[in-house]
């Protein structure tokens, strides 16, 4: 085995500890997003690990905790919206993220080629599920994008554990 090797190695047998690892990807600043589903109501979770997946065809892809009652919902019913929140929307992000709750509640929203979709977002997406793959204590839901919107507005982010927004700079000289 050459010296190589066994790095990659001894790196795998010990993998980072939990709190550095949530440190670092804390970060990163995320867009944050509300991924939703409807069986019989509107259902939905806030969600920061998406992304675009492919632009032929058009895919994304969100991770749900594998004990997440929407990864559930969203296996049954074979469709998802992404509602990509605008930088005023922290209240629902917080909403969203807790359990116990109707999170819907005071919220406009409308159903939309077959998904709720919630009024005043930055982007939007219906999605049909093409797969879920197993990650850790997460499945990736990748989705085939059958609708998309979007406004002139700034998105919310995450990053250290705080909401916020895109600030632009000017590049250096």
């Amino acid at each position: 085995m050459n010296e190589k090797e066994a790095t990659v190695k001894t790196h795998a047998e010990v993998p980072v500890d939990q709190q550095s690892f949530r440190a670092s990807m804390g970060a990163v600043a995320t867009p944050v997003s509300i991924v939703t589903t409807s069986i019989h109501a509107p259902h939905g979770t806030t969600v920061s690990a998406f992304a675009s997946l492919s632009l032929d065809p058009p895919m994304v892809l969100v991770s749900l905790q594998n004990d997440s009652d929407l990864l559930g919902l969203i296996s049954q019913s074979g469709r998802f919206g992404l509602n990509v929140l605008a930088f005023d929307q922290a209240g629902i992000a917080s909403t969203f993220a807790k359990r116990g709750l109707d999170r819907f509640e005071g919220v406009d929203w409308v159903l939309d080629q077959g998904v709720p979709r919630i009024a005043g977002i930055a982007s939007w997406a219906a999605c049909r599920v093409v797969d879920l793959i197993p990650g850790g204590d997460h499945t990736i839901v990748t989705g085939l994008v059958e609708g998309a919107d979007s406004a002139d507005v700034a998105g919310l982010v995450y990053q250290h554990r705080r909401f916020g927004h895109f600030t632009p700079v000017e590049p250096a000289a």
